[in-house]
């Protein structure tokens, strides 16, 4: 899904994205002149960037616009970018941290954050995007809506033992809560059981599923997610990428000898992602071999069980990227090797 040809920009486009909105800054051919504007995230907003972007000469053929992958708001710019012939480069938030990092940005600003993406652009030229297949769409928005509905159905059940605490439990209202639980269980029933039909629609989707569930611990629903939220690991270029896009690389804090703080993990990173992960660990800590032995080994050193279980979650994280970037099934006596520099 991305290609490396060589392209002789001449204008490099950052763009920060928002639920609502996006602002854009970027150079015309001269190099001389930086614009900047914020337009609404609609059809008729993203028109207005289209027009401006004309008015000052930016030729799409001729120009690299790079925007982070946050959440799913990117998706239809990208895709109309694209479609206009815009070369569009979507980017990791955590590459894009590290480039502010590295130029001391302290501030930060929706013009601020993209001018760092067009600099970023013009500097590293990252790899050309293109949008994903029709099965990309077709799961994430089941994905969604399941993880939709199994929420409001959690909270119905939680009001129903409550409701069986109470002294006196009117009937209808008993009733109605049981039948709107039953009603929304069967909808999350049958939009699991359309997950793996979907996947088998396209070749290539269907291939890095099948190598995925060939890991123990990692299931339909847990291959699915993986692939929608990293576009089958195209937005990950290494394992260390993919973790870390995940939101699971400690970050440690050290400078001299008078100032040790903690390492943290989980901020940043795709949240979606790594609760996916999390979850997949409580099978795969018990049934994968690799991870069972790191997850046990972890806990008899005295680690905590969530600390454990974070390291779990970023091998699994690691051996995803390489079964699916590889096109191998697991296969524990390679990637017990390959991953231990994980733990």
């Amino acid at each position: 899904m991305t290609t490396t040809a060589p392209v002789a920009y001449t204008s490099f486009v950052g763009v920060d994205i928002a639920a609502e909105t996006a602002t854009a800054v970027w150079k015309g051919p001269d190099g001389t002149i930086s614009h900047s504007m914020t337009f609404d995230q609609t059809p008729s907003g993203m028109k207005l960037f289209l027009a401006k972007l004309a008015t000052d000469h930016v030729v799409p053929a001729e120009t690299l616009v790079v925007m982070e992958a946050t959440g799913t708001y990117w998706m239809r710019l990208a895709v109309t970018l694209h479609e206009t012939g815009y070369a569009v480069a979507v980017i990791n938030p955590a590459q894009a941290h590290a480039f502010a990092k590295a130029l001391l940005k302290r501030i930060k600003t929706d013009p601020v954050d993209a001018d760092i993406l067009r600099r970023l652009a013009e500097t590293l030229q990252p790899a050309r995007w293109n949008p994903p297949p029709a099965v990309y769409h077709d799961l994430i928005q089941r994905l969604a809506q399941r993880d939709d509905l199994m929420l409001v159905c959690q909270q119905l059940v939680n009001q129903l033992h409550a409701l069986d605490h109470m002294p006196v439990v009117v009937a209808s209202v008993r009733t109605r809560l049981e039948t709107l639980i039953a009603t929304l269980t069967k909808e999350v029933k049958t939009l699991e059981e359309e997950i793996a039909p979907i996947l088998e629609q396209d070749a290539q989707w269907a291939a890095a599923a099948d190598r995925l569930q060939s890991i123990p611990g990692v299931g339909v629903l847990t291959a699915a997610w993986m692939m929608v939220l990293t576009l089958n690991f195209t937005l990950c270029p290494s394992a260390d990428a993919a973790a870390s896009y995940a939101g699971l690389t400690p970050n440690a804090y050290r400078s001299g000898t008078s100032v040790q703080r903690r390492a943290t993990i989980g901020h940043g990173g795709n949240r979606r992602l790594r609760t996916a992960l999390y979850l997949a660990t409580l099978s795969g800590a018990q049934h994968n071999p690799i991870l069972a032995e790191m997850y046990t080994r972890l806990r008899a050193e005295g680690k905590p069980k969530k600390v454990a279980r974070c390291a779990v979650a970023r091998k699994l994280i690691r051996i995803a990227w390489a079964v699916v970037t590889k096109k191998q099934r697991f296969d524990p006596a390679q990637h017990v090797t390959q991953t231990a520099r994980a733990s």
